[in-house]
């Protein structure tokens, strides 16, 4: 077999009469006494060989097969295959590594496998055709993503994972550091204030497709971890963002494949989505399009800059002394009309945002909003939330200094990728747009984690267990 090149199996059509190298993965077995049919799996799909006194082999093993490409019998072609007019007669068969019997059944859609037994077994859940074609069509997605922006003359930037714990709507994930004892790193929620300060450093356009962690409340649509696609721009009004981004998701819709409603995304006032639709996500298909899994996206703008402390979101009440959090975002404007109203901190439940959410299929898939660039708005944004000065200089400090030597108008947007992903692919739950999810509780796919560590880590990080009361 070393002199013959490994070809793919959908690369077996075109050698009709050629001896070829195939390498893979046993995808079912078939044994009919004297014969032996094996169909082989690869990345590009699925071949049947077919053989005799063939070596012990079990399904989900990988196996090298080296033979001839024939043509199948016209009665015995598989029109449900690319390449069900061939088979390849083995002529030499040999295992590369023997599969025990695998713990969760591969050849259904999984949806009714027990969700922890999916995840314990990860690796093999994603064998399974829905779960491969699903995290193909997030690369791809992904790819669109980048060939757009990239041809828009966008520079994409990494920025920090281990930053500062500040005040941005949502718990952080805090990290020890060793060599700083008693005191911690924050997980980013998002890279909010690092690509507002990319604008500072004249860049202009910026994106990536950012990892962001948040020590939420777990459910269907959210989790721990997620991905965004994060994009800021400078010298742009809400209109010029909104414009991008349709042209964006129009372009990743049509790589992929999918029908979108109307390109051009209808505009609802915040106040008309809550009258008309009961909230401010909804879905504008009918049951027809809603079959044909059509995209429906439309904005939602005019959002209220303020809503009163929800005293049960403990995230919400650390957030706040006044009675008053923000709804969005605290790096944002509000609108021209109400800059006046804002800095003076009159009728705060009144004050409009410059914010605009992008909804599809009754999810949110994204939101963005024209920033502040004014360091009297941003650190009168804070005020009204009820920090000093003194707080307001330990959270955001370092954007107040940054403002003072230059800060372009600019605004920007985060598309969330495992979302946008999950709604294209006609799945419930993020889950299963995730390579490696966690579970409902938290729990690490394949890994055990959260798990403990040892007495001799605590100690050289300074750190000592407590009980904590129930």
């Amino acid at each position: 077999m070393a002199d013959l090149k490994r070809v793919l199996a959908e690369g077996t059509t075109k050698r009709i009469g050629k001896k070829i190298k195939l390498q893979g993965w046993v995808n079912s077995i078939r044994d009919h006494g004297k014969l032996m049919f094996i169909d082989l799996r690869d990345r590009s799909g699925i071949v049947q060989c077919v053989g005799s006194d063939l070596p012990k082999v079990t399904s989900e093993s990988v196996v090298e097969i080296a033979g001839e490409v024939s043509k199948r019998p016209e009665k015995l072609v598989n029109p449900k295959i690319p390449t069900g007019k061939v088979e390849v007669k083995i002529e030499k068969l040999k295992v590369l590594s023997l599969a025990k019997e695998v713990p969760i059944p591969l050849n259904t859609d999984g949806l009714d496998i027990d969700e922890t037994m999916r995840l314990k077994y990860r690796y093999l859940d994603l064998r399974r055709k829905r779960m491969n074609k699903i995290v193909r069509l997030r690369s791809e997605v992904s790819k669109g993503a980048r060939d757009y922006l990239h041809s828009q003359d966008f520079v994409e930037i990494e920025t920090p994972m281990l930053t500062k714990s500040t005040r941005e709507g949502a718990r952080d994930f805090i990290v020890p550091s060793r060599h700083n004892p008693g005191k911690f790193y924050a997980l980013p929620q998002a890279p909010q204030q690092y690509k507002q300060l990319l604008m500072v450093s004249g860049f202009e356009k910026y994106f990536q497709l950012a990892r962001c962690i948040r020590d939420e409340d777990l459910r269907a649509d959210r989790g721990y971890e997620h991905t965004q696609i994060d994009i800021e721009i400078s010298f742009v009004d809400r209109e010029g963002v909104m414009l991008l981004i349709e042209n964006l998701v129009n372009n990743i819709a049509k790589k992929v494949g999918s029908k979108v409603k109307d390109v051009k995304f209808p505009v609802y006032d915040y106040k008309d989505a809550i009258e008309k639709f009961g909230a401010d996500k909804f879905d504008l298909r009918d049951d027809s399009e809603k079959k044909k899994g059509v995209l429906a996206f439309a904005w939602v703008i005019n959002f209220p800059f303020f809503k009163e402390v929800n005293k049960e979101d403990l995230a919400e009440v650390e957030d706040s002394t006044s009675g008053w959090t923000f709804t969005h975002n605290p790096f944002s404007n509000p609108i021209k009309r109400h800059l006046k109203q804002h800095l003076k901190g009159n009728n705060i439940g009144e004050i409009i945002t410059d914010q605009y959410d992008l909804v599809c299929n009754g999810y949110e898939i994204g939101g963005g909003s024209i920033r502040a660039n004014d360091p009297k708005v941003l650190k009168q944004t804070f005020r009204i939330m009820g920090f000093d000065d003194e707080k307001i200089e330990d959270s955001v400090g370092h954007m107040l200094k940054a403002f003072e030597y230059g800060a372009p108008p600019h605004g920007g947007i985060a598309l969330g990728l495992d979302r946008l992903t999950m709604i294209i692919a006609g799945e419930t739950s993020l889950k299963e747009t995730i390579a490696f999810p966690m579970t409902s509780t938290g729990k690490t796919a394949v890994m055990d984690a959260p798990s403990d560590v040892s007495e001799e880590q605590l100690e050289e990080l300074g750190i000592r267990m407590i009980e904590k009361d129930e």
